[in-house]
């Protein structure tokens, strides 16, 4: 096994809750249900595990929940061990698969008292990952039962929200991060192919179309050298298709003709090599139009064919219909690169050198991107306006992927370089209320914390905190609207949809 990221994160968080105790009974009958609560995080993983109060000779249960960062969603395809080391001496148990998906159960007793930590090593098919937590062992059962209930995390205005649920939703949580962030520029932006990207192919002749296969959607890919229109020859004239290719065919026979003639005479000195080479090279010129005519039809039908790889980008005509020699049929669009052509006002050109980052609001979301997850660059920007053009032009490239159609218009962010660093939270976090901001902010991976947030520039992804967060602390990212109901209705009842 390979063990690309063993990472014990001392900067693990441990969180000693309850999940019991919420009432006691005189001295001789005092029941303690209290959980040590452990939080901890790398790159891959998230801890929550609830362990019972540690006490030397003392079984304790611990039920570690393990959550992939990249999904939020349960882990279950592996080992697990862990190991509780005390002022350097460890012991360890395995488990080899979870009683449920993404939860593992383990019994352990202590042997000496004193600070340590518990590890957690995950095991999968390729990889080892390592998270650590800090706990301490009591010489006393009842003295931990106490330090767990003295520690207890509580808030009044929190709401629990289990891991249970949390996996079975769209939701994630993510740090508050202190951040260089600088100016943000908003502005609209069109969505325009590149020069060159949309081809239009044409019909060389008149005819009525055939669409092999009855149907030619929008958006269908399409190969080199494939078949995409039929255009049947439907008239006499002299656009008519068979009529065309007759004339080529008696043209390119007669050329030849002649072109052979002269050549022979040519030996004999009969005619000059003037006018041999114009025979040359009216029997070329037949020749190519010939052939080309010839490659496109059959049987007086010509076949319009991609002349490149991609997508259909619009079909101009439809079955049946009649069209002329030169008529536009169907465009194909490759699959390379759109331009994003947004613009600014003027009292912002000072700072357009200075764009660091750039992303997009997607058409009909509140999604946005960074440009550079697209492949995406600025390629220039105007640098003078006039009275008809009274905004500076910003162009920027990016990967063609289906979410941005040319033609539309989407939002842009622009956020120039800063030296100064500033809280941001993924913009998914913030709530409004009456036009003020609020977060989820985690106390534990199953309790949240509303909290009022004073907010300041935002570049669609991320926006900056200007009072209410500390660096370090982590939100609700994905599903705080979910959070919000589950608070609204009350809570959660205290067995509901948590059994380890």
């Amino acid at each position: 096994m390979k063990a690309n990221h063993i990472l014990s994160v001392a900067v693990a968080i441990a969180l000693v809750a309850y999940t019991g105790c919420r009432h006691h009974s005189d001295h001789s009958g005092h029941e303690h249900d209290e959980k040590i609560q452990l939080a901890a995080y790398n790159e891959d993983f998230e801890l929550f595990a609830e362990v019972e109060p540690l006490a030397v000779g003392n079984e304790s249960s611990v039920a570690a929940h393990f959550t992939k960062l990249d999904t939020f969603k349960p882990f279950s395809g592996g080992r697990v061990t862990l190991t509780l080391t005390i002022d350097g001496k460890s012991l360890s148990w395995t488990q080899e698969a979870p009683v449920r998906e993404g939860i593992y159960k383990f019994d352990i007793t202590p042997e000496n008292h004193g600070d340590g930590d518990i590890r957690f090593d995950i095991e999968t098919a390729d990889s080892i990952s390592s998270l650590t937590a800090k706990v301490i062992v009591f010489d006393d059962l009842h003295e931990a039962e106490h330090a767990a209930e003295d520690a207890q995390v509580t808030s009044a205005n929190g709401v629990e929200f289990t891991k249970e649920m949390s996996w079975e939703v769209d939701f994630s949580t993510a740090p508050v991060l202190c951040e260089p962030f600088g100016q943000v520029i908003r502005a609209m932006a069109q969505v325009q192919p590149t020069e060159g990207d949309e081809q239009i192919l044409s019909a060389k002749g008149s005819g009525i179309v055939r669409i092999p296969g009855g149907t030619l959607p929008e958006g269908k890919p399409v190969s080199a050298g494939q078949t995409l229109l039929v255009l049947e020859s439907g008239t006499v004239g002299s656009n008519d298709l068979s009529v065309q290719y007759a004339r080529a065919e008696s043209e390119y026979l007669m050329a030849q003709a002649e072109y052979e003639r002269k050549q022979t005479l040519a030996s004999d000195k009969i005619v000059s090599e003037a006018e041999l080479q114009k025979a040359k090279s009216d029997y070329e010129q037949a020749k190519a139009i010939y052939d080309n005519l010839r490659r496109h039809t059959y049987s007086g039908n010509q076949s319009i064919k991609a002349s490149s790889g991609g997508y259909i980008g619009h079909l101009l005509v439809r079955s049946g219909q009649f069209v002329e020699a030169g008529a536009p049929l169907v465009t194909i669009v490759r699959n390379r690169e759109i331009i994003l052509k947004a613009e600014v006002q003027p009292r912002y050109y000072p700072l357009l050198g200075e764009v660091a980052s750039s992303s997009v609001r997607l058409p009909g979301s509140y999604e946005a991107v960074a440009l550079e997850s697209l492949g995406g660059k600025m390629l220039s920007y105007g640098h003078s306006v006039d009275a008809d053009h009274p905004l500076i032009p910003v162009t920027f490239s990016v990967n063609r992927d289906g979410r941005l159609v040319p033609g539309t218009f989407v939002e842009m962010f622009l956020r120039t370089h800063s030296e100064t660093p500033v809280l941001t939270v993924p913009k998914e976090s913030l709530l409004e209320e009456m036009g003020n901001y609020f977060v989820y902010t985690q106390l534990t991976p199953e309790y949240f914390e509303k909290r009022e947030v004073q907010v300041g520039r935002t570049d669609g992804i991320r926006t900056e905190i200007v009072s209410g967060l500390s660096e370090g602390e982590r939100v609700v990212a994905k599903g705080a609207v979910l959070v919000k109901v589950m608070q609204a209705a009350g809570g959660l009842d205290a067995e509901s949809g948590h059994h380890h």
